[in-house]
């Protein structure tokens, strides 16, 4: 008669807001690699031209942006090349939302998986956030070898002191994106119509961010809201990232600490939700 040694895992709802069980997540690192992997290639299934998207769609953006609103509409730049001041932008910005948008709709467009088998569902958020890095490093590939240029021809010259601090700011971004993308994705479990306004919400959010436009511009002209506006989260840490790497604008630390204050809120909040309403995600998607 063979012995086995059985393994038996008893899976119950979790009572704590804050209870990530980080270490069983861990366990599923394997599965993380998978979806990864899995959301990666689905993205530029039956494309023509495939991953080459990752690197097309910002350099599109950009000279949209350059054309635009640097060419058109000859909005300043704080002395920074047009298009190297909208592809900082650019760049952050397409990170942030397609973490934002993805991580909104995970639970949803998952709910086949959800119901079939048993995993950390903190493991779908992550591996959004981590498929979107890809696309973010290919991205950012691209954009240091237009800024290698424009540092030779004596163009540009970065804040070199301070590049350590935009790895915190990226880490920054994704807490926010995540924190929030996990909040609307408990929500959206329940409230449908959410889904609709996602995506309104994420392209006023653009505008309300000095994306296509210095935050020097909006201190000029309404020198009375500026104070407001840059407690939007991801204005502070877009102007940071312009001074670091373009050399122009600069670094208002306050908002940052308050931007940064802000996304790792979120990501409390986002999590407390989350373990709020995780035991009910089968029933309801």
């Amino acid at each position: 008669m063979t012995d086995y040694n059985e393994i038996i895992t008893t899976v119950t709802p979790k009572k704590k807001l804050f209870d990530l069980n980080l270490k069983e997540t861990f366990k599923y690192k394997d599965l993380i690699s998978l979806l990864v992997t899995r959301t990666f290639k689905a993205r530029y299934k039956q494309m023509l031209l495939g991953p080459i998207w990752a690197v097309i769609q910002p350099l599109l953006t950009t000279i949209v942006f350059t054309v635009v609103f640097g060419k058109i509409a000859n909005l300043p730049t704080d002395g920074a090349p047009q298009f190297m001041f909208y592809m900082c932008g650019n760049v952050l910005w397409s990170y942030f939302s397609t973490c934002l948008n993805g991580g909104a709709n995970v639970f949803t467009e998952n709910a086949y998986v959800f119901s079939k088998v048993y995993f950390p569902r903190l493991v779908s958020p992550i591996a959004n956030a981590l498929g979107n890095m890809i696309n973010f490093v290919i991205q950012s590939v691209i954009f240091f070898g237009f800024l290698a240029f424009y540092v030779i021809n004596g163009t540009i010259t970065p804040t070199y002191y301070l590049i350590p601090l935009s790895l915190l700011l990226v880490l920054e971004v994704t807490l926010l994106s995540m924190g929030i993308g996990t909040l609307l994705a408990s929500l959206t479990v329940k409230y449908r119509d959410l889904k609709m306004l996602i995506a309104f919400g994420i392209q006023l959010w653009l505008y309300a961010t000095p994306i296509a436009y210095s935050s020097v511009l909006v201190k000029e002209k309404m020198p009375q809201l500026y104070n407001l506006y840059m407690l939007n989260p991801m204005a502070p840490v877009v102007e940071a990232m312009r001074k670091i790497y373009l050399g122009v604008g600069n670094i208002n630390y306050k908002y940052l600490l308050i931007s940064a204050a802000v996304s790792v809120a979120f990501a409390l909040i986002g999590t407390a939700v989350f373990n709020r309403t995780e035991k009910t995600f089968a029933d309801k998607i």
